[in-house]
C-alpha cells in the first residue's frame, strides 16, 4: 500500500507542501506518523476542511476500502490513496476561489483634439489647452482615489463635470452622453469636485499688501473713489432644500436657496465666496460671522475699503450709499458708488451665464446642500482661471458669432440694513465730492 508520504512526493510541482496545507500539523508527516494510511490521511483532512457533499462521496470511498473486498486488493486500495490525496489537496473552498477578470478599459467617447476651439468653449467653458492642464492637475488626486490599477483617466471624469457646470443640465442626461451611468457619474463629481477644492487657495485669492495699489486704481477707474480694494454682495442659487429643514433654506423670494456672499475685483475675478448659509440668512449676518472682518482689519492701516449695497452696515472697512441724500455731494457720492458697485452684480451675471447650474434657468440643484456648496466654489474657481486665461465667454445666440462682451447686471435682492458707522462715509463724502 502507499503511504501518503509517497503519494505526496508524486503530487505536481504546482501543489503545496504538506507543510503549506492548513490545520494539519507537521508532525503527521514524519517519524513513525509516515506510515499513516492514504485513507487515514484523508480523514484527517476532511475533519479541517470541511468539504460538504465532497466529504460525504469520500467517507462512502472509504468505508468501501475498508470492507474485506477491497483489503485484498492492496495495488487498488493504493490507486484510491493516491485519488483521495490529490483531490483533496487540489480541492479548495468556494470562498477561496478566485475568478480571473479582465481589467475595464474606458474609451473616451469626446476627442478635443478633433472639436472645433469655439466648440470646446461653448461645451466646456474653457479652451483645449486650459482644460489640459486642468486634467494634469488634477491628476494626482483623481487617480489616488481610485482603487483599481487601470481607472477612469482624468480627462474622462473632468470633461462630464465641466459639461455638467457649463450646461446645467440633469446628471443622468451628461451621464448618457459622456457613457456613464448616473451613480457612476455622481461618483465622479464628487471626485472632481473634492480634488478641485484642494486647490481653492490657488484660484480665489484675496489682493495682498503689493497688489493694492494696483487694485485700487482699477476701481478708482469705475467710480473715480479711492482706496477700494473689493465690492461684497450676496446672489442665492437655488436647490432642492432636505424634507426635514425646508423651511431654513427659503429665501425672502420664496424659493430654496443657498445665499452666497462673494467679493470681486474691479476685472470681475472673485477675491472670496462663502457659499455655507442658507438662504433664509441675511447678507449682514454672513459678513459679521465670516472672515471678512479680520481680513479687513488686518488691513485697515492701508486705509482700504471694499463697497456693498444699502444691505449691509456701514463700516469702518465698508461704504455704502446714502438712503436718502440731501446736497448734492450726496448725490453725486451715490452715482459715484452704483457705478463702482455694478462690478459685483456684473460678476454675478458672468458667473452664473458661465456656469447654468447656479442660474434659475438651470433649474434647482438636484444635490445635498453640502454638495451644492462644493459646486458653487467650484464654479467660481473655474470662472477665475477662464479670465486668467483670458477665455472668451460665448453663447450659441450672442451677438457677434456669440461672444458677449458684458452681462447685464442684475437688482440687488437685500434689504436695507440699519447704519452703525457713517463717519467714515461722511469724511469721503466731504474729501472728494464738495
Amino acid at each position: 500500500m502507499l503511504h501518503c508520504a509517497a503519494v505526496f512526493d508524486r503530487l505536481p510541482p504546482r501543489c503545496a507542501t504538506p507543510a503549506q496545507l492548513p490545520h494539519i500539523p507537521l508532525s503527521h508527516f514524519t517519524g513513525q506518523a509516515a506510515a499513516i494510511s492514504g485513507a487515514h490521511m484523508a480523514y484527517l483532512l476532511l475533519r479541517h476542511t470541511y468539504l460538504g457533499l465532497a466529504s460525504t462521496l469520500i467517507q462512502a470511498i472509504l468505508w468501501i476500502k475498508n470492507c474485506v473486498l477491497c483489503k485484498l486488493w492492496l495495488r487498488t486500495c493504493g490507486l484510491i490513496d493516491s485519488v483521495l490525496v490529490v483531490v483533496l489537496h487540489r480541492h479548495r473552498p468556494l470562498g477561496h476561489a478566485r475568478r480571473w477578470r479582465h481589467p475595464p478599459v474606458y474609451r473616451p467617447l469626446v476627442d478635443l483634439s478633433t472639436m472645433e476651439e469655439r466648440h470646446v468653449i461653448l461645451t466646456y467653458r474653457l479652451d483645449r489647452a486650459t482644460i489640459q492642464e486642468l486634467c494634469a492637475q488634477l491628476e494626482p488626486d483623481l487617480m489616488s482615489a481610485i482603487r483599481q490599477p487601470t481607472g477612469i483617466p482624468p480627462q474622462v471624469q473632468v470633461l462630464p463635470v465641466l459639461h455638467f457646470l457649463a450646461s446645467g443640465s440633469l446628471q443622468t442626461t451628461v451621464a448618457m452622453a459622456s457613457g456613464m451611468s448616473q451613480p457612476m457619474f455622481s461618483k465622479v463629481l464628487s471626485r472632481v469636485l473634492s480634488a478641485l477644492l484642494k486647490h481653492m487657495r490657488s484660484y480665489i485669492v484675496f489682493p495682498e499688501v503689493g497688489d493694492l495699489p494696483t487694485v485700487q486704481g482699477d476701481f478708482y477707474a469705475l467710480g473715480h473713489i479711492p482706496n477700494f480694494i473689493g465690492a461684497i454682495d450676496g446672489t442665492h442659487v437655488a436647490l432642492v432644500p432636505p424634507h426635514r429643514s425646508e423651511q431654513v433654506y427659503r429665501n425672502r423670494k420664496s424659493y430654496h436657496s443657498m445665499n452666497v456672499q462673494m467679493v470681486c475685483l474691479a476685472d470681475q475675478y472673485i477675491s472670496h465666496v462663502n457659499a455655507k448659509f442658507p438662504g433664509s440668512v441675511h447678507d449682514a449676518y454672513i459678513m459679521r460671522n465670516r472672515s471678512i472682518p479680520y481680513v479687513m482689519g488686518q488691513l485697515q492701516r492701508h486705509c482700504v475699503w471694499l463697497i456693498g449695497d444699502s444691505g449691509y452696515p456701514n463700516m469702518s472697512w465698508l461704504l455704502t450709499p446714502v438712503r436718502n441724500p440731501r446736497t448734492r455731494a450726496e448725490e453725486r457720492y451715490n452715482e459715484a458708488h452704483g457705478r463702482t458697485r455694478r462690478v459685483i452684480e456684473r460678476t454675478f451675471g458672468l458667473l452664473k451665464a458661465r456656469f447654468r447650474c447656479l442660474h434659475m434657468t438651470g433649474g434647482s440643484l438636484f444635490c445635498s446642500p453640502k454638495k451644492v456648496c462644493q459646486i458653487i466654489v467650484a464654479c467660481c474657481m473655474l470662472h477665475n482661471l477662464a479670465l486668467r486665461r483670458q477665455v472668451p465667454f460665448l453663447q450659441e445666440d450672442g451677438p457677434d458669432g456669440g461672444v458677449v462682451a458684458a452681462v447685464e447686471p442684475v437688482e440687488s435682492e437685500e434689504e436695507e440694513a440699519e447704519e452703525d458707522d457713517i463717519d467714515n462715509r461722511n469724511t469721503v463724502i466731504q474729501k472728494y465730492f464738495l
